[in-house]
């Protein structure tokens, strides 16, 4: 059976089908799932691609084909988690290396950054992504890599991957940009000339908050080798069973994100007109200072809102503990919509940090439920605040 040209496809049928062809001796329309540690081979060092599990596996290669092509990648690398994906990124730099994040960070990548390889001699500095001034400023002799998130976790910040990558590259700088929150569905860096495109694909691209998975996509071959080489020799990649239930998720990722998109610009309107709620982030409202560029650069908003609650912590912590369909955990991008106060959860890694929270501060995860049940059970909880 050959393999269909799927550059042409529109990106809904490029999630069912790219990479994820039928099997070839079955017919089975779903990628089998392939438990195999080891692959005879015909004479030493001849045989069909695999030879053990560590280094490929044939439903981990459909999945990295598949997210490749959702990203406009020439590459695709599968890992265990998001976080591993980025330490596979960071392995990139040497000691005395200097590197710039954005100073509304996910937690997790500061921890890494500053916590690990801060202590193994790489330079940091965070900085907002969306002054250029600041950034250019920001850039020294030894800086390596610009990481860069937009949306950012949790503020909602948008920076101009464009002009960011136009600034780096004048450089000879490396960007990165964590595509977690806009997925390959809203928003495409590569296409826009970064470096390098990270997800934890446990979010929207696997969307049922049943599986931990990374990806990381790159066009550039000398990046990808390296990037290979780490992936095989740290070994830090994704089981079958894993892989498979990506491939399940992505399948539906164009359908979900709409309906994400939906809710969420319901809610944030929901939230700006609300007198417990002090302020709004999110990138579909055109109050939202990086509106113009979201507009430009995405193709929706997307499905994150978070505000700041008037009451301050106190409210905050008493108005997630009160909702019934919003969920109470860490985590986003699932069918099922989720609440959290950043400060004493995700982000906790950032307090006493430049990137720490405001206490008030609540960050949702708008689902896929019936608009008007959110709208009403985020009402009656703000109430009880």
């Amino acid at each position: 059976m050959s393999t269909p040209d799927s550059s042409n496809w529109g990106f809904e049928t490029r999630a069912i089908h790219a990479g994820q062809e039928p099997d070839t001796s079955t017919g089975a329309i779903t990628v089998p799932i392939h438990l195999a540690t080891t692959y005879v081979q015909q004479s030493p060092g001849k045989h069909h691609g695999f030879e053990y599990a560590r280094t490929a596996n044939p439903t981990r290669l459909a999945l990295e084909r598949s997210l490749a092509g959702l990203e406009g990648a020439r590459h695709g690398l599968a890992f265990a988690s998001g976080m591993a994906a980025e330490d596979a990124i960071m392995q990139l730099l040497a000691p005395g290396d200097h590197l710039i994040l954005g100073v509304d960070a996910y937690g997790g990548t500061f921890r890494l950054i500053s916590k690990i390889y801060g202590e193994r001699d790489i330079g940091w500095s965070a900085v907002d992504l969306s002054d250029l001034d600041a950034l250019v400023a920001a850039i020294g002799p030894n800086t390596r890599q610009i990481w860069l998130e937009t949306p950012t976790n949790p503020m909602l910040a948008i920076a101009d991957i464009a002009a960011v990558v136009d600034v780096a590259h004048a450089s000879g700088i490396d960007v990165v940009v964590d595509n977690t929150f806009a997925t390959p569905y809203l928003q495409n860096p590569l296409h826009m000339g970064a470096d390098v495109v990270v997800h934890s694909s446990t979010k929207y691209l696997g969307g049922h908050s049943d599986v931990v998975g990374g990806f990381v996509g790159t066009n550039r071959d000398d990046l990808a080798e390296r990037l290979f080489f780490v992936q095989n020799a740290v070994g830090a990649v994704p089981s079958p069973f894993d892989c498979y239930l990506l491939l399940r998720g992505i399948k539906t990722l164009g359908v979900r994100m709409d309906r994400h998109c939906t809710n969420a610009a319901a809610v944030a309107e929901l939230l700006a007109n609300h007198s417990a709620v002090s302020q709004v982030f999110y990138p579909g409202l055109a109050e939202h200072p990086g509106h113009e560029t979201a507009v430009r650069q995405m193709r929706q908003a997307g499905g994150m809102v978070s505000f700041v609650h008037a009451g301050g912590a106190d409210a905050a912590i008493a108005m997630v503990s009160a909702t019934k369909v919003f969920k109470l955990a860490e985590s986003l991008g699932a069918v099922e919509s989720l609440i959290e106060q950043p400060a004493t959860m995700t982000h906790l890694s950032v307090a006493d940090s430049v990137l720490a929270v405001d206490p008030g501060l609540v960050r949702l995860s708008v689902g896929i439920e019936t608009t008007n049940d959110l709208l009403a059970d985020l009402t009656e909880a703000l109430s009880c605040s």
